[in-house]
This record gives structure tokens, C-alpha cells and sequence, in this order.
């Protein structure tokens, strides 16, 4: 593996089994290519590292069947943070049955992913429905059985004591919140007596880590002036089921033997005054949910899935391990991407304990550890989300683009203060959700505005990179709202912030881009490419927007930054012309090709554009060649068109399954944490590239495919289109674009 020498971004070993990838091409085909990818297990599993996750976007679970037949799952959701910035459990559920779930023999469960459900079986005639409703923020447990049996349902916790943080974990977890001053706790869950047959538990912040960045970041003058987004946040559940009856005070066991049973778990996160007023909302959100006909319930939660499954497609061949990849990549998407925050890179919701057995109150035990901790790290972040384009999810973008519009007024007030900039904001590149910089990268006595963490000092890409992936939702959907109240607030101050820190002009009037430094790779750096691809990217799509959208100080604004732009760096090595980092670059302390952003995520080269022999010379003499993580090349070599070199390289990262996990997609850890979302979604992204891109109007279809391997998808692209093909012995059988009037925008890419 290739180490990312961050001070603080060192890298375990990833435990990862090799497999070589099927010839996409050579299997046959299933009779229902999406049922193919179902994962089936015939045994039980030994603990959490052999759980299957599941979710709904917001409420997500790790499930599986232990050796003794108890099944056993941990709850999780998307906005469960604790004082200490932490993305938390909510707890963890044991159901035990009477007589037990036989698991030597006749055992099976099965992520059934049209339905959106898990289904165990027991050679006793037991059948178990585990699922996350779609439309509620409810778990439900279904229980059918030949003859009577009983259950018990008891939840587990581990935060039970006030106790310290930090001590025991390593910088990664516990960066931006220990200091020598400063030694955080974490707060203990309550456990609540309702009086009713149920368990109720909570936890809650009753302090918050928030005013410490303040402190630490020179920004007390705005203290008071913006929510505390922790303090008092508090997150639950109720466990409940019909006619079940209390047994303890973390317990419920149904009342009597039966042939059907049903248990549910109602999760709750909110900030409220007091505990007792979330208690009262937990109240009402059991009782709307319990008003709710099972029946209909389960049709609207199948019904959502159904037309999830149906907004897009990619099975490449038969049944094989690039195709699972995708399916499964894409299912974790599903079940974490509508929540009331993104994803999270390093795990997502589905985090389990790195060594089960171990004690929850050291990293290796404790399952709400994850490596780099809470913050959001936009280079990592961003990949989860550039997929969602293609595969039409759009709704799923949505918490990820709030966060930041969310975060601009603090922003703004922070940029105000340090700088004296009008209209102008930045956000970091370790992101709190609130918008301030980890306080561990900002550095506990720095007194320059910049983070002392030299890696990310002056790391403004992130900026320009969230504008054009928001650019790009709106080419897609023409959602002109979107445009004026998301997308245009965010994209002005941004690029002002970049305007006004560069105010030197060369010698052609041309902005001087220094100080600076390109990506995390190149500390130094004069006039870096990233940023220079990124703004001549972006500000001709901006100043297209329909009229009405911008204003006119906007646009001549925008119009002055673009005629000032310097060009691309480009040189000539060796002969040969070649993208460069920057134009003049020193201090490489990274493993990133910052050239080849002008290639991805800054689609200024590639197929169908001018200079493609230039930038396909660039990513052949690419200093940095990685395939697992964060590490985006096999992006870039589609982009490029190089099919044979974009299938080699999404083939073997789709090979590389966990061997110490169960589930299939939990990569890594790679650079971040399990399940890494990086390594995933670059899957994603690789083959939608492959299979379709877009310049302006055009419809490039096939453009990095190779010809052998059989295709069928459908995928989206702008102007709220959607193109569906299938591919078979290299020939393309069937080809349909909807609305058909864009039929004549489509280039056949395939073989050229």
C-alpha cells in the first residue's frame, strides 16, 4: 500500500483478500441480474464482523445470527452525534427465541435487496423479517414459526459510566479533541422507566465540544451568534413489540408463546430543552408509526425500493465481483445517504468494534471508534457522492449539499474575522459538521487564520470541487430552485473568498495564485493546477445560468476572475507536453497527481475535448499509480477513454473483499476506516464514466467500454435524460434515450 503521509494520516493494514475478477463477458447471464446479487449466508456468524448491514438512509442496522441462534444487531443513525463530535451507536439489540434458532443445519439468511429486507431461516420452520422501513424511522422484527415459540428482546449498552476519551485511542479518533488542557469524557446513555412495557434509552449531550473550537480558533467575538449544533442534542430508541411485557428495565419477552411476533424499534434524534420533551416527541413518533397498517407499511417500504433499483442500473456480464461491487456499493448509498447528515467516509453508519471481545472502553472494543474520527474530510467525502449523478440520486445529495449551506454564515462571520473579505467564505478541508476546521489540523495555538497542519493549509479546492459537483446536479435536473437557493449562495462567496486571498496580477494582469499548494501533495506551489482547472471549469457554467438565477454584480464579478485566470500549467518533459501540479512546486509530502485534476473531478481534458493525446501522455507518466481508497485512477483513465485500462483497474479494486469482514462491501481499511466508502464509490463513478459521458449536449456513448465485455445499464445525464443500453458480444443490441428528441446528441464511442 502506498502510505498518505499526512502527520496524522498514517495507515493500518488493510486485511484484504486478492480475488481475480471474472472476464465480465464469459459468464452466463442470470435470469434476474439484480437478485444474482443478493448475499446468502448458509451459517451463522461468530460476531459483529460477520453482520449484514442494512438501512433506510437515516436508520441503519448490522445484523447477524450468532452460533447459539440469538440474532443480534447493532442501530445506528445519520445524526447521532455526541459531545464529542462522534458519529454514535444507538445501541446494540439481542433477541433470543424459545426453543432456539437451530444454525448448524438448514440455516440461511439473505440480504434480499429488491425488497430492501433480510430474511433468516431455520430449519425449525422459523422465518425472520428484518428490516428498516423506508418511509419511517422504525426497525421491525417479524417472526412466523410452524409452532409456538417464545422471544425476548434486550438491549445492550456499552457507554454506561462517565469515562474518559483519548487516553486509549490514537490521534486518528481522537484528532480535534484532546490537548493538554483539554481531556474530553464521554457522557453515559440513560436508560428510562416509561411504566410500559418497553425499553427507552437516550443519550445526551448535556455539554458540547462546539465552544472550544471558538475558543481555540480566535472566534469568540461570535460566540452566542450561531447554534450550538451539540448541546443537547439527544439520540434513542424505543424497543417495544405486541403483546410483549417488561422483564427488567433493559428487557422486553413476549407474554406467551406465539406463531407470529413482532418487534420494533422507533430511533429518535433531536435537540430538545429538556429529556423530558425528546421523551414526549419518542411518545408521538410511536404512536403515528404504530397507527400505520403493517400490511400497507411493508407495500410503501417495498415500493420505495422497487423504484429505487429502477432508477438506474449497471451488471457488467454475469455474476461476478465487479457487478456485486456496484449493486452493493450502491445498496450502502441507499440505506445512509438520506439522513439528517452525509455520509461519512470512514465507515459510514456501519461501524462495528475492530476486535469483538475487547473492551468497549479502548478503540478495539468500542464500536463508536472509527479512524480520523468525526470530522468530514471533503477529499474523501466528496466520492461518496459524484456517483449519486449518473445512478439518479438525487435525493441522496441533498444532506451533503444542507451541511455546507448550513455551515455558510459561520463561514462567512469566520472569513469576515480573520481576513476583512466582503461575501466571501471558505471551508475547510477537516470539516466539523458546523463548518469550523478540526481543531486539531487548525493547531491549539496557532495564531494565523490558515490551520497549522501543513497539509491542508491552504487547501481551497474542496471549494471549487462542491460547486461542480453541484453544477452538475443541476445540469442534470434543470431544477431551477435549486439553482437560486442552494447552488448560487454557495458557489458566489466561495469563489470571492478565492478572488480576494490572491490580489497580486503578473506581468499580463494575469492573478498570481500565491501562496498556495497543489492538493495535499505539493506544499508550495505557485499558480496550482487544481484550483486553476477548477475555476476555468466552473465560472463559464456559472455565467450560462438562466437569467434570473444570477445577478449582474455577479456576473461581471465572475466575467473580470475568468479573464484574469492564468492557463493550465502545462511543460514540455522529456519532449513530451505534459499537464503540471502548478508552475513552479516544492515539498512533495503526498501520493496524489494533482496534474490530473484538470482530467477529474475538472472535466477540462478528455473524450471529445481538445489536447486528449496531451493528458493521456500525462496519466501514462503519472508519478503516483494507486487502485484501492480515495485513489481516483481508474476515474481518470475512463475519463480519458483508456477502456482496457479503466476495466483492469475497477475489476481488481472490485476484487479486493475484506477477509476479516463477512459482507462483501466492507472495504478496506485502506487510508480511512471499514466499510470505506472511498474505495467503493469509486466503482460506481469508474463505470459510470465507462459506460456514458457528456460534453455540453453530446451523449458519448461507450466511450472507455471494452468491447468484450457484455454491459446492460441505465444511467442518467443532463438535461433530465436517461440512456439505456445493452451491450452483448460486442455489439450494441439495444440503445434507448429518454426524451427520444436527445437520440441525435448520442455518440456511439464503442470501438474508436
Amino acid at each position: 500500500m502506498i502510505a498518505r503521509n499526512h502527520p496524522q494520516r498514517t495507515i493500518r493494514t488493510a486485511l484484504c483478500l486478492t480475488l481475480v475478477a471474472a472476464i465480465p463477458g464469459e459468464a452466463s447471464e442470470p435470469a434476474d441480474p439484480l437478485d444474482a446479487c443478493n448475499v446468502v449466508w448458509d451459517s451463522p456468524s461468530q460476531n459483529a464482523h460477520g453482520s449484514m448491514p442494512i438501512g433506510n438512509g437515516d436508520v441503519g442496522i448490522n445484523a447477524w445470527v450468532e452460533p447459539s441462534g440469538d440474532l443480534v444487531f447493532y442501530l445506528s443513525k445519520t445524526d447521532a452525534w455526541d459531545e464529542n463530535a462522534r458519529v454514535c451507536k444507538i445501541g446494540r439489540v439481542r433477541v433470543k427465541f424459545d426453543p432456539p434458532l437451530p444454525t448448524t443445519t438448514g440455516f440461511r439468511q439473505e440480504l434480499k435487496l429488491r425488497e430492501g429486507r433480510i430474511e433468516i431461516a431455520a430449519n425449525n420452520g422459523v422465518r425472520l423479517n428484518l428490516w428498516v422501513d423506508a418511509n419511517q424511522p422504525v426497525v421491525h422484527l417479524e417472526t412466523e414459526s410452524a409452532t409456538p415459540l417464545s422471544c425476548h428482546a434486550a438491549v445492550e449498552l456499552w457507554r454506561l459510566r462517565e469515562r474518559p476519551f483519548g487516553n486509549n485511542d490514537d490521534s486518528h479518533s481522537g484528532s480535534g479533541l484532546s490537548a493538554s488542557d483539554f481531556k474530553p469524557t464521554v457522557l453515559p446513555d440513560v436508560v428510562v422507566d416509561s411504566g410500559k412495557p418497553r425499553v427507552v434509552w437516550y443519550h445526551r449531550n448535556t455539554r458540547s465540544i462546539y465552544e472550544l473550537g471558538l475558543k481555540v480558533q480566535h472566534l469568540e467575538t461570535l460566540k452566542g451568534r450561531f447554534t450550538d449544533p451539540l448541546l443537547n442534542r439527544t439520540f434513542g430508541a424505543s424497543l417495544h413489540g405486541d403483546g410483549f411485557v417488561a422483564d427488567g428495565p433493559k428487557a422486553i419477552k413476549s407474554a406467551a408463546p406465539a406463531k407470529r411476533q413482532a418487534l420494533s424499534v422507533a430511533v429518535l434524534t433531536d435537540q430538545t430543552g429538556t429529556p423530558e420533551k425528546w421523551l414526549a416527541q419518542l411518545d408521538q413518533l410511536e404512536t403515528r408509526t404504530g397507527k400505520l397498517d403493517p400490511a400497507i407499511a411493508r407495500r410503501a417500504h417495498e415500493t420505495w425500493w422497487s423504484g429505487f433499483w429502477n432508477r438506474s442500473w449497471v451488471f457488467v456480464g454475469g455474476a461476478n465481483s465487479l457487478t456485486s461491487g456496484y449493486v452493493l456499493q450502491r445498496f450502502m448509498n441507499a440505506c445512509s445517504g438520506r439522513g439528517g447528515s452525509p455520509i461519512k467516509f470512514n465507515g459510514s453508519i456501519f461501524t462495528v468494534e475492530a476486535q469483538p471481545g475487547a473492551s468497549a472502553e479502548t478503540p478495539e472494543g468500542d464500536p463508536d471508534w472509527r479512524q480520523w474520527g468525526g470530522n468530514y474530510w471533503f477529499q474523501n467525502t466528496r466520492l461518496a457522492y459524484w456517483p449519486m449523478l449518473a445512478a439518479g440520486d438525487f435525493d441522496m445529495l441533498q444532506p451533503w449539499f444542507q451541511m455546507y449551506r448550513a455551515a455558510l454564515p459561520l463561514s462567512q462571520a469566520r472569513i469576515q474575522t480573520y481576513y476583512q473579505f466582503a461575501n466571501a467564505a471558505q471551508f475547510p478541508e477537516t470539516m466539523y459538521g458546523w463548518g469550523l476546521p478540526c481543531n486539531g489540523d487548525y493547531g491549539w495555538n496557532n495564531q494565523a487564520p490558515e490551520p497549522s497542519n501543513s497539509y491542508i493549509r491552504r487547501y481551497w479546492n474542496g471549494s471549487l470541487e462542491l460547486i461542480a459537483v453541484m453544477l452538475d446536479r443541476y445540469d442534470f435536473t434543470q431544477d431551477r430552485p435549486f439553482a437560486q437557493e442552494m447552488l448560487v449562495p454557495l458557489a458566489d462567496p466561495l469563489i470571492n473568498f478565492l478572488y480576494q486571498y490572491w490580489p497580486k496580477r503578473d506581468a499580463n494582469g494575469k492573478i498570481h495564485l500565491d501562496p498556495a499548494q497543489s492538493l495535499e501533495t505539493w506544499h508550495s506551489a505557485v499558480n496550482p493546477l487544481p484550483e486553476i482547472a477548477g475555476l476555468r471549469f466552473l465560472l463559464p457554467r456559472l455565467l450560462a445560468l438562466p437569467d434570473g438565477v444570477t445577478t449582474a454584480d455577479q456576473r461581471a464579478r465572475w466575467q473580470k476572475m475568468r479573464d484574469e485566470l492564468p492557463p493550465v500549467p502545462v511543460a514540455e518533459v522529456n519532449g513530451v507536453k505534459l499537464l503540471r501540479p502548478a508552475d513552479s512546486f516544492t515539498s512533495c509530502a503526498n501520493s496524489e497527481n494533482p496534474e490530473l485534476y484538470a482530467v477529474f473531478p475538472y472535466r477540462l481534458y478528455g473524450v471529445g475535448r481538445p489536447d486528449l493525446d496531451m493528458a493521456r501522455a500525462t496519466y501514462d507518466r503519472r508519478a503516483n499509480r494507486h487502485n484501492h481508497g480515495w485513489c481516483q485512477d481508474s476515474i481518470q483513465a475512463a475519463c480519458l477513454g483508456l477502456g482496457d485500462e479503466a476495466g483492469r483497474l475497477v475489476a481488481a479494486r472490485a476484487a479486493q473483499i475484506n477477509a476479516g469482514y463477512r459482507f462483501p462491501a466492507m472495504w478496506g481499511p485502506n487510508f480511512d476506516w471499514i466499510p470505506d466508502q472511498d474505495h467503493g464509490n469509486n466503482i460506481l463513478t469508474t463505470l459510470q464514466f465507462m459506460l456514458l459521458q457528456s460534453d455540453g449536449r453530446k451523449l458519448y456513448v461507450l466511450p472507455a467500454w471494452p468491447k468484450d465485455w457484455n454491459v446492460s445499464f441505465k444511467l442518467h445525464a443532463p438535461h433530465a435524460t436517461t440512456v439505456e443500453g445493452e451491450l452483448r458480444n460486442g455489439k450494441v443490441v439495444s440503445l434507448k434515450v429518454t426524451p427520444e428528441s436527445r437520440s441525435q446528441d448520442v455518440v456511439n464511442m464503442l470501438g474508436k
